[in-house]
């Protein structure tokens, strides 16, 4: 076993965050990034440092051939319960990750988009250029909503049943293989101005997003032009959606390898304690959304509610992770 993976499997088995040993040893993340990904030695005073936060010998940290059962009892480290990630894995989940990349974006795009026929016929009928009811308008609306819907949902389907089998790499604390860190921070250095380009378009198309519908209030009577003007958002919301997700699949595909960010040992303890509360509330905004839709027959309006719901459920996993920390 070579320095850089003794220090991952020291760094793991004491329950340390790369930022948290980092800390510990005056450095920045970085260094220790690059020394779990055999970029980089450590010097020696780092070494000295580093046994003594570890509990094992200069010896065990420096001899390649010096594995866990030459420690001596002082020294002995409890059996691994990470799950190891060979190289060959690692390049088939990035594989995979980058082909259902494009079917999701397209899926959600379509779902942010399923609406549109809807609220233009509205927005026609009530302007008085069609010559059908409101509730005509609305039911063809709903049928074009579910013909836009079906096949996103096919997207999602297909995607998750490729991805499913590396389910594991969100949810469960792994370790990499020998070369496998170097090679996707290779990969993630590749992607980073290219994220950060895409990230800043994503975002500004979202922002923009608002404009028309500030356009439509400005009009008198503007209950057709306001609809019109949220079918032009969601188009430009889409557009946005789109760029973030082909961008932000990618990227997320190296954080989970290198367990980064979103995707720590801490917080993917976390997140495993808040799957239950999770489902239960996203069940609960899917049932107030739809019987709130039906009785009311509104559905241009009702939509409000995911956002809310989102704003909502960020705030409680705010405070949630807060609370974990203390």
């Amino acid at each position: 076993m070579i320095l850089a993976d003794k220090i991952i499997e020291l760094r793991k088995k004491a329950g340390y965050s790369q930022e948290e040993l980092a800390e510990k040893m005056g450095v920045s993340r970085q260094s220790v990034s690059k020394w779990e990904g055999a970029l980089s030695i450590p010097d020696l005073d780092k070494i000295l440092l580093m046994s003594e936060i570890f509990g094992v010998s200069t010896d065990y940290l420096l001899k390649d051939e010096m594995g866990d059962e030459l420690l001596s009892p002082k020294e002995e480290i409890s059996e691994s319960t990470f799950r190891k990630v060979s190289l060959e894995e690692a390049n088939e989940f990035i594989k995979v990750k980058d082909e259902t990349a494009p079917l999701v974006a397209l899926g959600v795009v379509l779902c942010i988009l399923s609406p549109i026929i809807m609220f233009f016929l509205i927005a026609m009928q009530t302007a008085g250029k069609i010559g059908i009811t409101e509730n005509g308008a609305g039911g063809i609306g709903l049928i074009a909503l579910v013909l836009l819907v079906v096949p996103a949902v096919a997207l999602f389907i297909t995607s998750g049943m490729k991805t499913g089998r590396f389910e594991y790499l969100e949810k469960e604390p792994i370790e990499l293989a020998y070369g496998v860190a170097g090679m996707v921070k290779e990969r993630q250095n590749k992607l980073r101005d290219k994220h950060i380009r895409d990230c800043v378009i994503g975002i500004c198309l979202c922002v923009l997003a608002a404009i028309p519908l500030f356009i439509g209030a400005f009009f008198e009577d503007a209950d057709g032009e306001v609809l019109i003007g949220l079918c032009l958002t969601l188009m430009i919301v889409a557009a946005g959606v789109y760029v973030l997700i082909r961008t932000g699949i990618p990227w997320a595909t190296t954080e989970k390898l290198l367990q980064q960010d979103d995707y720590t040992v801490e917080k993917k303890t976390l997140e495993k304690k808040l799957d239950p509360i999770s489902s239960i509330y996203w069940c609960i905004v899917t049932a107030v959304y739809l019987g709130w839709s039906f009785y009311t027959f509104e559905w241009h309006r009702t939509w409000i509610i995911w956002p809310v719901a989102g704003v909502f459920f960020g705030v409680f996993e705010g405070i949630a992770h807060y609370l974990d920390k203390k």
